[in-house]
C-alpha cells in the first residue's frame, strides 16, 4: 500500500472537517473527517482490499446483464418521467419544472461550449431575450404562448448570430469577455428602458400556455409541457450532434487549424453553433416567463450564466446526458438540502471540489475529450 494512498484520504478528510468546524463544532468536524477519510481510503484501495469483488458478489444480477439494463434504461426513464406528477407534492413538482427549464439551457450552452469549444459567459442574455420577447408579445400585443414561442426562439437565435459575427474573430478568453460584456449590456438595457421593459419593476400578468381552450398553467399540465420540450431538445440536439454539422463542431473544438485545413468552413459552423445554442435559450426563456408569469432583470444576471456553465462542467462537458444530469443535480440538490440550509452550500462546494480533483472531465464526461 503506497504512502500516497494513505495520505490523500487523510488530507482531504482533514480539509473537509476544517470547513465544517466553524459551523458545527469539533464533534461534527471529527465525524466528517472520519467519514471522508474512510470513504476515500476504501475508494483508493478498492482493488487491493477486494472491495470491487465483494460488490460484484453482492449484486442481485450478473454484471454480464448490464448492457440489457442500459438498453432498458431509456424506456424506463420515459415512463418514470410521465408518472412523476401522480402523487407528488406541488413543491417537488415545481422544482422539477425549474430543473427542466435549466436542462434546456444547459443543452443549448453545451452546443456552444461543449461541442464547439467556444467559451460563452453571457448565455443568460439569450435566456432573457426569449423571456422578454414572449412577455412583451403577450402583454402588449395579446399574442399567445404557442405563436410567441417560435418568435422568441428566433429572436434569441438572431441575437446569438449578431453577437457571434464580430466576436468570432476572437478566441478563448477574449471571446468569453465579449459575451460577458454583452450579457451585462443587455441586463442594463432591461433595467433602464422603462418605457418598454418597465425597468427593475419587471413585467407581470404574463399568460400561461393554453391548448384548445384548456389552460396549461397548472403545475401538472405545465410539467408535461416542459417535459415535452426537454425530450424534444435531447432528440434534436442528439441528431444534430451525430450529423455532419455536429462532427464539424467537434473537429473545430479539437483543433480548429486542422479542421480548416480539411476544408471545414470554421466561421460558418461557429455561427451555426451560436444560433442553434441560443435558439434553445430562447425556448427556455419563454417557458420560464410563462411559468413565473412575472419577469425582471434580476432573473438574468451574470450568476445565471455561471450556474448554467457549472451544470455542463459538472455533468460532463460535450455530452448531452452530462448536461442533463448536471442541470438536474444543481437544481434539485440545493432543494433537497434546504433542511440543512446552513450547510448546503458548504456541502455542494465540497462536492464540486472533490469532483474536480477526482473526475475533472465531469460525472458523465468522456476521458478522451480535450478542450
Amino acid at each position: 500500500m503506497s504512502r500516497t494512498s494513505l495520505l490523500r484520504p487523510l488530507v482531504i478528510g482533514l480539509w473537509a472537517g476544517m470547513l465544517l468546524l466553524p459551523f458545527a463544532g469539533i464533534t461534527a468536524a471529527l465525524t466528517l473527517f472520519a467519514c471522508v477519510a474512510a470513504g476515500l481510503f476504501l475508494f483508493f484501495n478498492a482493488r487491493k482490499l477486494g472491495v470491487a469483488e465483494a460488490v460484484k458478489a453482492s449484486l442481485p444480477f450478473s454484471p454480464a446483464g448490464l448492457p440489457y439494463l442500459r438498453t432498458a434504461a431509456l424506456p424506463l426513464a420515459v415512463v418514470a418521467s410521465l408518472a412523476v406528477p401522480f402523487g407528488m407534492k406541488d413543491y417537488y413538482l415545481d422544482v422539477l419544472i425549474v430543473a427542466g427549464i435549466y436542462i434546456l439551457l444547459a443543452l443549448g450552452l453545451n452546443v456552444i461550449v461543449g461541442f464547439t469549444g467556444l467559451l460563452n459567459l453571457g448565455f443568460a442574455a439569450f435566456y432573457a431575450i426569449g423571456a422578454y420577447t414572449y412577455a412583451l408579445l403577450n402583454t402588449k400585443m395579446g399574442l399567445g404562448f404557442w405563436p410567441s414561442l417560435p418568435l422568441a426562439a428566433a429572436a434569441a437565435a438572431l441575437a446569438g448570430l449578431l453577437v457571434a459575427v464580430p466576436a468570432l474573430r476572437l478566441r478563448g478568453d477574449y471571446l468569453a469577455i465579449v459575451t460577458l460584456g454583452f450579457g451585462e449590456i443587455l441586463r442594463l438595457v432591461l433595467n433602464n428602458w422603462d418605457s418598454l421593459t418597465n425597468g427593475p419593476n419587471g413585467i407581470g400578468g404574463i399568460a400561461p400556455p393554453s391548448l384548445a381552450g384548456f389552460s396549461l398553467g397548472t403545475l401538472n399540465a405545465y410539467y408535461y409541457v416542459v417535459l415535452l420540450f426537454v425530450f424534444l431538445g435531447i432528440v434534436v440536439i442528439g441528431r444534430v450532434e451525430r450529423s455532419r454539422i455536429g462532427r464539424a463542431w467537434v473537429a473545430i473544438r479539437e483543433n480548429e487549424i486542422a479542421a480548416a485545413s480539411m476544408g471545414i468552413n470554421t466561421t460558418r459552423y461557429k455561427l451555426y453553433a451560436f444560433a442553434f445554442g441560443t435558439f434553445w435559450a430562447g425556448i427556455a426563456g419563454t417557458l420560464f416567463s410563462a411559468k413565473m408569469r412575472f419577469i425582471s432583470p434580476e432573473s438574468f444576471t451574470f450568476m445565471e450564466s455561471i450556474m448554467v456553465l457549472s451544470m455542463i462542467i459538472l455533468g460532463g462537458i460535450g455530452t448531452i446526458h452530462g448536461a442533463v444530469l448536471g442541470a438536474f443535480l444543481l437544481v434539485v440538490l440545493p432543494e433537497v438540502l434546504r433542511e440543512v440550509q446552513v450547510y448546503r452550500m458548504l456541502l455542494l462546494g465540497i462536492g464540486l471540489v472533490l469532483l474536480m480533483i477526482f473526475r475533472p472531465q465531469g460525472l458523465m464526461g468522456k476521458t478522451g475529450v480535450t478542450r
